[in-house]
């Protein structure tokens, strides 16, 4: 996923607690809910960092020779500039893209139903 193209902003924004806890009811569960997706995306976000620089990795144990290589730099910048997880998670929860579900609740409305 590019998450460049993401409308999350760069920077921390402030939020009304009451519009974010709209959906679940709870804004600890909110929290927890985006905790998680945020883990999720910087996992993911890791993972892709560390396929594209191995590519550059030598496998020379000389401390003397230390190459700079342009490309390996522009990659590292990217995704230094890239929102902070927990923006793009909280984006994605506003958004409404993150799909979760509450197993307490769902047990609950089947007892009813019987």
């Amino acid at each position: 996923m590019d998450y460049k193209k993401s409308k999350a902003p760069v920077n921390t924004v402030t939020r009304n607690i009451m519009d974010l806890c709209d959906e679940t009811g709870n804004i600890y569960q909110t929290v927890a809910i985006i905790a998680k997706r945020a883990n999720q995306i910087s996992v993911q976000i890791k993972e892709d960092l560390s396929k594209k620089l191995a590519e550059f990795a030598s496998y020379n144990d000389s401390l003397e020779e230390v190459f700079e290589n342009r490309e390996q730099i522009e990659i590292s910048r990217y995704y230094e500039k890239l929102p902070k997880p927990t923006l793009l998670a909280t984006q994605e929860f506003v958004d409404g893209k993150v799909y979760w579900r509450d197993p307490q609740r769902e047990a609950a409305a089947q007892t009813e139903e019987m």
